[in-house]
This record gives C-alpha cells, structure tokens and sequence, in this order.
C-alpha cells in the first residue's frame, strides 16, 4: 500500500491561482493594459521610424565615431564599421534597427528600475533577503513561462516581447550594482564621513564613482541577456532579427538562418565593444 501522507499527494493549485490572478487582471483593467500597449508600442514604432530616416552608411559611421570616442581606438572603429556594413550587406539592416531599438528600451527600463533598487538592497541588506530569491526565480523560469501572462495582457506585438525581456534582464543591473556598492571599501566611506558627507554626498563622489565599472557590466550584461530574448519575442510578435530566424526554423531555410544568426551575433558583438570599459570610466577608476 502507498504510505505517502494524504496532505502530499493533494496537488497545490498554484497554477489555477496564477491563471485566475492573470484572468482577474484581463476581464478588470483589459481597457488600461491595450492603452498602454499601444502607446508604448506607438513610441517604439515611432522611435524606429526616425532611425531608419538616417541614411544607413551615415548612421554606420556615427555609430564608428562613438566606439572611436569612448575607447580611443582605430581598431573598435574599422572592426564596428566593418560589421556593420556586413549586416548592411546580407540585407538585414531594418530588423537590426528594430532589435537594437527594442534592446535599448528594454535596458533602459531594466537599468532605470534596477541600479535605484541594487543602490536601496546594498544599504538596507535585509532588502536584499528578500529580493535575492525573487531574482533567482526570475533568472531561471523558463522565458516561455514570460510569455503566456504578457501575451494575454497586452495582446501580439512588441509590447509583450519587451514586458518579458526587462523581467528576464532586469535581475543583472540589480545584482550587480548591490555587487559594486558593497564592494566600496570601508576607508573611502570613513574618509567621507570624516569629511562630513550625507548620505546622499556619500553615495555620488564615493560609492557610485567607485562601483561604476561594475555597473557598467551589470549594463553591458543587461544588453546580452536583452539580445538574446530577441527570437522568443519574435514568438509574439515582436519585429526584428527574431523574425527571419523564426521563418527559417518554420521553412528550414539554412541560408537564412544563419544569416539571421549571424546578424544578431554581430549586432551583439557590436553592443559589447561599444559599452565595455570605456575610456572614461577607466579614468574615473583611476582617479578613485
């Protein structure tokens, strides 16, 4: 005879209380969540459109000349350019725009909400008990779980692909500026209340100048992490390099997907050179 407990083998209905939560949400505030998914997504879209009004070849420069500027190098300039126009040429160039305009507006979301709560975790430590485990879950669900809930909430269309990415990358920029925070040694601190600092002095001429390379890797984590939801959000709609891949997988198009692959591999290469340790966040360092 099975001498499993009866309380074990009664199924917790977690799921049920998530779906009910998730139906409660949709047949109460459908009106609020489609308005904001179309005005996010009109943003997006129109963000896009101006992009793509700058000449491609114009654009590759400045976007050459900014890898130039931050890091003083020839070589980020050649190697940016010559990627680039790779991308140009295989005929992928407007769903990189769409890519790179959905991974920007999901790392600044991520960055905005994420650096303000790793700066309030790494004062108050108990604030990081509990998130910690929050962002593990986060972490590692499955994306496709991501999916399902934003999907029903604001409908096909970039808006839901974006919800997912900024849950799945927003855990980096927070590990890692708490991370940078608390890594401040204690005589820099000491030093400054010794001078007199607030809190507020203490954290922008101590602590953040001392902590930015390691935000700057929290954000240049946040970008990886943002590119590779890039196909998973094509699932639901969103534009970009995910598309191609998607037809490819459906047709099984060699060619194309690993074109397609190819271009977000780029794209991605592209993004870690421009934001990794620039000039003058090595100075900054220096200097502290």
């Amino acid at each position: 005879m099975d001498s499993t407990p009866e309380f074990l083998t009664n199924k917790l209905p977690i799921g049920k209380w998530v779906q009910f939560f998730v139906e409660y949400l949709t047949d109460n505030f459908d009106d609020q969540f489609r308005l904001f998914s179309s005005g996010l997504e009109w943003i997006i879209l129109e963000t896009i459109d101006i992009i793509s009004m700058i000449p491609p070849l114009l654009l590759i420069a400045a976007i050459g000349l900014l890898g130039y500027w931050l890091h003083r190098s020839g070589k980020i300039f050649f190697g940016i350019v010559a990627a680039l126009v790779l991308i140009l040429n295989l005929g992928y160039w407007e769903q990189t725009i769409e890519t790179v305009a959905l991974v920007l507006f999901a790392t600044t979301v991520s960055v905005m909400f994420g650096v303000p709560m790793g700066i309030l975790a790494a004062h108050y430590r108990w604030v990081y008990t509990v998130m910690r485990p929050v962002l593990d879950l986060m972490q590692t669900i499955p994306t496709f779980v991501y999916l399902i809930p934003t999907l029903m909430l604001f409908g096909l269309g970039m808006v839901p692909g974006l919800i997912s990415t900024v849950i799945f990358a927003i855990p980096a920029p927070i590990r890692l500026t708490y991370l940078g925070i608390t890594g401040v040694p204690e005589q820099l601190t000491d030093a400054g209340k010794a001078f007199g600092a607030s809190r507020m002095q203490l954290l922008r001429k101590v602590e953040l100048p001392h902590a930015l390379p390691t935000i700057m890797a929290g954000l240049t984590q946040c970008i990886m992490l943002s590119l590779s939801m890039v196909v998973i959000a094509a699932l639901v709609g969103a534009d970009g390099l995910g598309k191609p891949v998607i037809r490819a997988l459906n047709s099984v198009n060699i060619a194309q997907g690993f074109e397609a692959g190819l271009a977000i591999v780029v794209v991605a290469i592209v993004l870690d050179r421009l934001l990794k340790e620039p000039e003058f966040t090595k100075a900054g360092a220096k200097q502290g």
